[in-house]
């Protein structure tokens, strides 16, 4: 997988994690310029 299909694949990944959170956080970890893992932090807002 050439560079350009590696960053599609990570933009893929982030937009799905996005469109089930409402409160939180994506990290995403880089290794030697490739991105190697993706952290999702949700919060849970209580009323």
């Amino acid at each position: 997988m050439g560079v350009r299909g590696h960053f599609d694949e990570v933009a893929e990944k982030v937009q799905a994690m996005l469109a089930d959170m409402k409160y939180g956080s994506i990290t995403i970890v880089v290794q030697d310029g490739k991105v190697i893992q993706l952290e999702k932090s949700e919060k849970v807002r209580l009323k």
